[in-house]
């Protein structure tokens, strides 16, 4: 593999693999994936001051329910961050999640905004590639197909026939969800 060739390495929030990336590909820029930066922050949820009632309904909140609604109020506007078009309106919506969430759920605004720069490296590129890019998900269910069916298989004869497989599954990966023209660089 020729290292110089690789522009992009998506991945989850290993601590190590910055230091790598300095070494081992200095010119490659690193994208967080950002589902795995949302669903890390469930952990430091305090639910301080939780709602009562139901903003749509004006219903009462079981405890639960209310703790329901505040995970997903705080999963859906920190997604809508890194759905923003542009870097510029990324940066105005944290903000903003900032603002509003800072004195409720300190601890998820300050993991949300730690390193936050690398979340956001997926605005350098074509704007066709961003949803592609912005995590890993297309590549943990791309490694998990071809698990299954190297487990199918049982094992490949030679190098070349666990390829054809991996080139089957991006086809009909790309087929299925019509990306065959989205991918291409060039």
């Amino acid at each position: 593999m020729d290292a110089s060739a690789v522009q992009l390495v998506v991945s989850d929030g290993s601590t190590g693999l910055p230091a790598a990336l300095a070494t081992k590909l200095p010119q490659a820029k690193q994208q967080r994936c950002v589902v795995h930066k949302i669903r890390g922050l469930e952990r430091a949820f305090c639910y301080r001051n939780l709602t009562t009632t139901d903003p749509l309904s004006q219903e009462g909140l079981t405890h639960e329910a209310a703790r329901r609604l505040r995970r997903q109020q705080l999963t859906t506007e920190a997604h809508a961050i890194f759905e923003a078009p542009t870097r510029a309106e990324a940066e105005a919506r944290l903000a903003q999640f900032r603002s509003t969430w800072g004195s409720l759920e300190p601890e998820v605004v300050r993991l949300l905004s730690k390193d936050i720069d690398a979340c956001l490296t997926f605005y350098q590129c074509d704007q066709s590639l961003h949803a592609l890019i912005r995590s890993t998900n297309l590549l943990e269910r791309f490694f998990r197909e071809f698990r299954t069916k190297a487990d199918e298989i049982g094992s490949f004869p030679n190098d070349l026939s666990w390829l054809v497989v991996f080139q089957l599954i991006v086809i009909r990966d790309d087929a299925k969800h019509d990306r065959g023209q989205t991918a291409k660089t060039r």
